[in-house]
């Protein structure tokens, strides 16, 4: 029976949901993180009868025909890029965007890698570094003797010293913008690699056309909505019990023409 499969395909595609909303309560506290939501396609068709064809023995055409359908599919699962909100930590070297945009940062094999998590930090020679101690590009390396530093909204660091000189100049973050964001490729460690769906990197900075703004001592929170990823868990599990019954409905059916067949 059709049924049988068709419903498996609907349990499937309800795990994956689950798995996907599951992805997005676990991150609800990290920095910068998009949710995500999958999506899915109905499957290829079987035609019982065509629609448009002449009418036996007449002229006239069938109106409509009958096409049974064979299930779903997963065909994507989609990184929502929507902003996060902003949250004030007071930590000079926490720095958010405000708007579209991305963190450059060298990768373990000097690849170029993309961040919107800045919750940055100094290396022992004093570079700029992720959480995982990946340098940003260009390089920001602040003076050995300096306590302290300033960020603009552009992105410009600036380091400070106790004795009372005029702060100095260390650089800039660069930033990048991508023509389709949702095809990046998520590595984990809230890093993402630029992929031909994406598109090439569009070089700026803070504050230029198109770019967001860089706020010092703010996190940019993950954008997971808590009730809508319980709601969205609730019509999948739900969605996953009706397929479930489908399946034993069917099974019960196949039993009755097995035993009348006896």
């Amino acid at each position: 029976m059709r049924s049988l499969a068709i419903a498996a395909t609907g349990m499937s595609a309800q795990q994956t949901n689950v798995e996907v909303i599951a992805n997005n309560i676990a991150n609800i506290n990290t920095t910068a993180f998009k949710r995500a939501q999958a999506e899915f396609s109905d499957l290829i068709y079987q035609t019982e009868r065509l629609q448009g064809v002449p009418n036996r023995g007449s002229d006239s055409q069938v109106p409509e025909g009958a096409q049974i359908g064979l299930g779903t599919r997963t065909v994507a699962i989609r990184s929502l890029h929507r902003q996060g909100s902003l949250a004030q930590t007071d930590n000079t070297l926490d720095v958010a965007l405000d708007g579209r945009g991305w963190f450059q940062v060298v990768g373990p094999d000097g690849e170029m890698l993309y961040t919107r998590a800045g919750s940055f930090n100094t290396s022992d020679g004093g570079q700029i570094v992720t959480a995982d101690g990946y340098q940003v590009d260009p390089a920001i390396v602040l003076p050995p003797d300096s306590v302290g530093v300033t960020i603009n909204e552009d992105g410009r660091v600036f380091a400070r010293f106790s004795d009372g000189r005029q702060p100095v100049d260390v650089g800039q973050f660069n930033l990048a913008l991508f023509a389709n964001d949702t095809g990046l490729e998520a590595l984990g460690g809230n890093l993402f690699r630029e992929t031909t769906a994406s598109g090439p990197p569009i070089g700026g900075f803070g504050g230029d056309p198109g770019f967001g703004r860089i706020r010092q001592g703010f996190k940019e929170s993950s954008n997971v909505d808590p009730v809508k990823e319980i709601t969205e868990l609730i019509t999948a599990q739900r969605a996953y019990e009706m397929n479930s019954k489908v399946i034993q409905a069917s099974d019960e059916m196949a039993a009755v023409v097995t035993k009348g067949l006896r």
